[in-house]
């Protein structure tokens, strides 16, 4: 069932690499990490920068969609994470899972089925999902949408109380 986005909150990529910086910080108590898997698409990016931080060389993908836009969709495994890294994880390996945010909770209980000891890490947070997540900088309220820097465009935007002046 999707519940309406009430409320936006736009994120330019000076802000996004702040905050993927202060999970890196959070991060290097819980670490050293032998792999990041990052959750695409949204992960790829707050993972490179993590990856520089924590000084982390080996970077894996798993693609699973959820969202079709702004509706969330059944989730479809597009790529799984390659057969090492399952084996390193059952082994006890640190692994870190990243992603930019946790919404409902679904993306991140399919890649935790298949990663059950790993070290999950995101943004951005909402209700629903926060408890499937180690660790994370900002909750947002479940019926706010997150645009992305890699959504937005420069364009005029009007008040928030309406308007024109």
């Amino acid at each position: 069932m999707n519940q309406p986005q009430n409320k936006s909150f736009p994120v330019s990529w000076d802000q996004f690499h702040r905050d993927s910086r202060a999970l890196a910080w959070r991060l290097t108590s819980q670490g050293p990490f032998t792999a990041i898997v990052a959750i695409t698409r949204g992960g790829l990016v707050p993972a490179a920068i993590i990856a520089r931080e924590l000084n982390i060389r080996v970077i894996e993908s798993v693609s699973v969609k959820s969202y079709d836009h702004q509706n969330q969709g059944k989730i479809t495994v597009l790529k799984s994470v390659n057969s090492d890294l399952l084996a390193a994880d059952a082994s006890g390996q640190k692994l870190l899972i990243i992603d930019d945010l946790v919404d409902t909770g679904a993306t991140a209980r399919a890649v935790r089925d298949m990663l059950p000891n790993a070290h999950f890490a995101t943004v951005y947070a909402k209700p629903q999902g926060r408890e499937l997540v180690d660790t994370f900088i900002t909750e947002v309220s479940q019926d706010t949408w997150i645009f992305f820097p890699w959504d937005l465009d420069f364009t005029y935007a009007a008040p928030i109380a309406g308007g024109t002046d």
